[in-house]
């Protein structure tokens, strides 16, 4: 089963091929392949390192990131907006709700000081027409 944190839900809606290192190119290709493809494809969420850490270089050990504060602060406006418990979910249909309900105002908000955020697909994927 794939487990993600709850930021990693607007990250593998937006992954548009970029990643930190190669290694994790390749990882982040095969897992956001499968949330993608895979009708039914249940997800566990998180509110620590998840699947997609497991190949990050920045992740320094259990729930622990180079860069924790800032993740930490993308996950809990996540699961603030939108009342994520560490649950299983099937992911289309979470990320359907997430995006039915999603602003450009909330997602510039969850994804402030995001490196990723300003080259990547996030806007187009989750906020579509209404961004």
């Amino acid at each position: 089963m794939i487990t993600l944190r709850p930021h990693h839900l607007l990250c593998t809606q937006g992954y548009s091929g970029k990643g930190y290192s190669d290694g994790f190119v390749s990882h982040m290709d095969e897992v956001v392949h499968a949330l993608r493809t895979e009708p039914g494809l249940k997800i566990r969420l998180s509110f620590s390192t998840d699947t997609l850490c497991s190949a990050c270089p920045h992740k320094m050990g259990e729930d622990l990131c180079d860069t924790q504060e800032k993740v930490k602060r993308f996950d809990q406006k996540t699961v603030d907006y939108f009342g994520l418990k560490e649950q299983e979910y099937i992911y289309q249909d979470l990320i359907q709700e997430i995006d039915a309900n999603m602003t450009e105002e909330m997602l510039a908000d969850i994804c402030e000081g995001c490196g990723w955020f300003p080259v990547s697909a996030c806007k187009k994927n989750i906020c579509g027409h209404k961004c």
